[in-house]
């Protein structure tokens, strides 16, 4: 009998659109799976050869790369800051859809010109993405990590300029920050170890196929 497969989900609010999907893929978790208060990582469905596991979203692309999880969930801004070659990405879920954008304090932002910027001090939880894209520009990234409170950065003084993730643009603004230049379209991809679907390539084909009918699928 073969080995079950595992699917690997991100934690957090991505996490209410992606629990649609899974039922029109025809995956039902575990009830446990959605209760707020358990401390359970893996759980069972009702695909008996399909588990899942419940972890951050950066770490859902490490469990997929290194085989721990043969499929997983995960956006394209996580994607953007590994050079994973062993994950292969089929199929855009049309789900969790955000930007990556470059944003500082409103005072600040009228006279900018990104086409005139030489050296920047970044504050992001995506350093590899932004060197990579001031790089293409010419323009030298000073990145401090960060992975929370990004916004707080540049009214403390840590720098002038954060990268982050924008859905409608209120935390910015609450935060007394503006937009000043788009890095990415972000969305929910399914992504593949690729050599699990070598080895198993007609198991993982067809959850392939499920997603992508699924995601055709009308919602509800």
């Amino acid at each position: 009998m073969s080995a079950g497969l595992i699917l690997a989900l991100p934690r957090g609010r991505i996490l209410a659109e992606v629990m649609p999907l899974l039922r029109r893929a025809g995956i039902e978790p575990e009830p446990a799976f959605e209760d707020p208060d358990s401390r359970r990582l893996r759980f069972s469905t009702s695909e008996p050869l399909l588990e899942l596991i419940r972890v951050r979203s950066f770490d859902v692309a490490t469990f997929v790369a290194f085989g721990a999880a043969e499929l997983g969930i995960a956006g394209n801004d996580v994607l953007m800051e590994f050079d994973f070659s062993e994950i292969y990405a089929p199929l855009d879920l049309d789900i969790g859809h955000c930007r990556l954008m470059v944003a500082a304090r409103a005072e600040a932002a009228e006279p900018e010109d990104p086409r005139r910027w030489s050296h920047v001090r970044v504050a992001t939880k995506y350093p590899e993405a932004t060197r990579r894209h001031f790089a293409r520009k010419g323009v030298q990234a000073e990145c401090i990590k960060l992975n929370g409170a990004i916004e707080l950065a540049p009214r403390l003084g840590l720098c002038r300029h954060i990268v982050d993730l924008v859905d409608t643009g209120e935390t910015l603004r609450a935060n007394g920050l503006v937009e000043i230049e788009e890095i990415a379209r972000v969305s929910a991809r399914l992504i593949v170890n690729r050599p699990a679907l070598k080895t198993r390539p007609e198991e993982i084909g067809c959850w392939i196929e499920r997603f992508r009918r699924a995601v055709g699928a009308p919602r509800g």
